[in-house]
């Protein structure tokens, strides 16, 4: 969803490799709740996105605090954290699948539930990355991302949400096509904001700025199947190995071996969750002679072997509606 295909010279490392960073809804849900209602959202592989069309709500976080959320915000849930959603922080909450739903267009679920009380209209999505859930990047976001900070520095985001409020109150042709784009745009433009204004300067992010160190980074993310050395990496940053290893070790605080193999292995546990890719070719395009060969790193780098993986359909069903859904 942060994919940018113009050519225009990245301004940072940082800003180059968000260029490849992706976020997709897989399942997109409307609900039409009224009070009392309350809906759980259980813990899941994909982030949970919730638009608050009218009337608002309120949110319990993954630390269990509640949150008012007005009509017209947005919040995304990056690592799918479980949390709930709800006409008052009394209200009985249960599963959205535990909901009357009605497939429409577009992959959208049709919801309705609650009380005889006054209405509120949501839409949410699952919604995938592009990266795996141990990429650095994903393990410093928030669990919580809200869109009122957002909405007030970017005078290009209230537009956006007013459009889809609109489709949402509206049963237009493409209306749902055009919700879920719409969806699209606003997830990453959270995180967007969040790199620019609320990242901070520690961590990885520090790294990826780091004028030297950056420069690196961006290039193993740009070709994480290359078999890196560190004198190819120390080229990179026009140093010498050893000056090169050490400068590297003390701002991302790993070594440039252990970075570079989690992030092939971080390529290779999508390639095979994601793309349900065969172990043995996963292991060629790492450029590994044998299975077996591979199999052994991986299991050192991630604690599992690659089978476990190969095994694993990520769940993309009705419980994953009732996340859409509550994004609404």
């Amino acid at each position: 969803m942060l994919d940018n295909s113009s050519k225009t010279v990245a301004a940072d490392p940082l800003t180059e490799m968000l260029r490849g960073l992706r976020l997709e809804g897989v399942d997109y849900t409307r609900c039409r709740m009224t009070a009392p209602w309350g809906i759980l959202f259980p813990a899941q592989p994909t982030a949970h996105f919730h638009f608050i069309a009218e009337r608002g709500c309120w949110l319990r976080t993954p630390d269990n605090e509640w949150v008012r959320l007005e009509g017209g915000d947005a919040v995304l849930l990056p690592r799918g954290a479980a949390h709930a959603l709800a006409s008052a922080p009394d209200a009985v909450a249960s599963p959205l699948n535990a909901c009357q739903s009605n497939p429409v267009c577009c992959g959208i679920v049709d919801t309705q539930a609650g009380g005889d009380g006054e209405e509120t209209l949501l839409f949410g999505a699952s919604m995938n990355f592009n990266l795996d859930s141990e990429h650095p990047l994903l393990r410093m976001m928030p669990e919580v991302m809200r869109m009122h900070e957002l909405a007030a520095s970017e005078p290009g985001i209230p537009p956006l949400l007013t459009a889809m409020a609109c489709e949402l109150a509206l049963d237009r042709v493409g209306a749902g096509g055009i919700l879920t784009r719409l969806a699209d745009v606003v997830a990453a433009a959270l995180i967007r904001h969040w790199v620019e204004k609320g990242c901070g300067s520690a961590g990885w992010v520090a790294a990826a700025r780091d004028p030297d160190i950056g420069r690196v980074l961006a290039a193993v993310h740009r070709d994480p199947t290359r078999d890196w050395t560190v004198e190819a990496l120390a080229a990179i940053m026009r140093a010498s190995r050893s000056s090169f290893a050490l400068r590297f070790a003390s701002v991302v605080g790993e070594t440039p071996a252990r970075y570079v193999a989690q992030l092939r292995m971080q390529q290779a546990k999508q390639w095979l969750v994601r793309d349900r890719m065969k172990i043995a070719v996963v292991a060629r395009q790492l450029g590994y002679e044998s299975e077996a060969a591979f199999s052994r790193a991986f299991k050192r780098i991630i604690g599992a072997p690659p089978s476990r993986f190969r095994a694993t359909q990520p769940e993309f069903n009705g419980n994953l509606h009732g996340s859409a859904a509550a994004q609404s």
